[in-house]
């Protein structure tokens, strides 16, 4: 009777004791003692810490600047550019602050004429949009020590993104390759960031390509070798830049 009244009084007052303490009747028939399961917020909490850990891992670092932007493109003319004789080629023109490349057959492009130009330690970004064809619409190349390398954006087919060419394999057959979608008419940003070992581009903040070059080879596919030492060519697709800019750095601090 003493037991039954103290259990009535136990899940009158409150349920949950009730039910902790049959479990614990429960349990001691037990000959085994049941190993007791890790708390679910600790286990949350463990998990977010992780998450927030790998977050914090992958900011990238600031470089080390050693100069102000500078503008590779004044938005009124082409100075320090001239056109690409490709053979085919279509019209180059500014309009509204922007480089307007036509479509080519299969090329249109232009290079810098700037006899200053840094080979390694600086960043190169820009605007950059289609507005009409197939396939790549940012073809950027770039110095890259004593060789040159080229940003392929959109190209076989209007997704692949990549670099041509690390080891002799262009941008869609090396690792450096990946696939995006991208919309007409509208403006992507384009980062790319030369260090003496490794090869960095971000298309609106994303990183797309982490390139260690250490002992590779690095060189241009083709008629992008007219492009040398900086230039920008679309193929069959008509293309438009802007905001082109230059920054130099002199290291990077490790994470």
């Amino acid at each position: 009777m003493k037991i039954v009244f103290t259990m009535n009084l136990i899940q009158g007052f409150c349920p949950i004791l009730s039910v902790l303490l049959l479990l614990a009747c429960g349990n001691s028939r037990s000959t085994e003692a049941k190993p007791i399961p890790a708390p679910l917020l600790f286990q949350t909490q463990q998990g977010s810490t992780q998450i927030q850990v790998t977050q914090e891992e992958e900011e990238e670092p600031e470089p080390k600047w050693t100069s102000k932007p500078t503008s590779l493109f004044d938005g009124n003319s082409l100075d320090d550019w001239e056109t690409i004789e490709f053979g085919g080629q279509g019209d180059c023109e500014v309009k509204e602050g922007r480089i307007e490349l036509q479509a080519g057959d299969p090329f249109t492009g232009i290079s810098s004429t700037r006899n200053d130009l840094p080979k390694t330690n600086y960043e190169i970004s820009l605007e950059a949009r289609k507005t009409d064809g197939i396939d790549f619409f940012c073809g950027l190349t770039f110095p890259v020590d004593k060789s040159h390398c080229t940003l392929i954006v959109g190209g076989w087919g209007g997704s692949t993104v990549g670099l041509s060419c690390i080891d002799d394999q262009d941008a869609s057959r090396n690792d450096t390759c990946s696939f995006l979608k991208f919309e007409k008419n509208q403006w992507y940003k384009i980062k790319v960031r030369v260090q003496p070992e490794t090869i960095q581009v971000w298309i609106d903040d994303e990183k797309v390509v982490d390139k260690n070059i250490k002992g590779k080879k690095i060189s241009l596919r083709g008629d992008t070798t007219l492009c040398k030492p900086m230039g920008l060519c679309s193929f069959m697709t008509v293309a438009e830049y802007k905001n082109i800019q230059l920054r130099k750095f002199s290291s990077i601090p490790k994470k």
